[in-house]
């Protein structure tokens, strides 16, 4: 069957990058049991932050959904590394989508979509998950969004 998973990415235009090393006193990822628990990942792309600032201030509801696709790009890098193969993965079970926005935006749920989106194009199924979508004031390094993921793994 083959990695199924890696044509996917490569049908839809993304090569995952190397993963983010941790900065500080926490490690991207922890394996338990049937579990595969991301630390939280910011919208990084060739080495660095593909948008900065606030949702409804600086970045609109589009550029938001880009960044959430980028976070899950990388979400996905954290598990192949942990894992060594994509195929690995059960299922997504959840993701918390952390979107850094003005008090009166409200379309976190409109941005969380891109990470949702993209994790099932890649994913098919295996994809589907629960989500939250927190709009707050401010993220690390004046990111737009930072998701975190819990994954089901074989």
């Amino acid at each position: 069957m083959g990695n199924v998973i890696e044509k996917r990415l490569l049908e839809l235009g993304v090569e995952l990058p190397e993963p983010a090393k941790a900065v500080a006193n926490y490690v991207p990822t922890i394996e338990t049991g049937n579990l595969l628990i991301t630390s939280g990942q910011l919208p990084m792309k060739d080495g660095k932050l593909m948008a900065m600032g606030l949702l409804g201030r600086e970045l609109g509801t589009e550029a938001g959904k880009l960044a959430a696709k980028w976070c899950a790009v990388n979400v996905l890098a954290q598990a192949r590394a942990a894992l060594g193969e994509l195929e690995r993965i059960r299922r997504i079970i959840k993701i918390t989508v952390f979107v850094a926005s003005t008090p009166d935006f409200t379309e976190q749920h409109l941005v969380a979509n891109g990470a949702s989106d993209f994790l099932v194009a890649a994913l098919g199924d295996k994809g589907r998950h629960t989500r939250a979508a927190v709009g707050t004031s401010v993220l690390p390094m004046n990111a737009p969004v930072e998701i975190e993921a819990m994954i089901e793994i074989e």
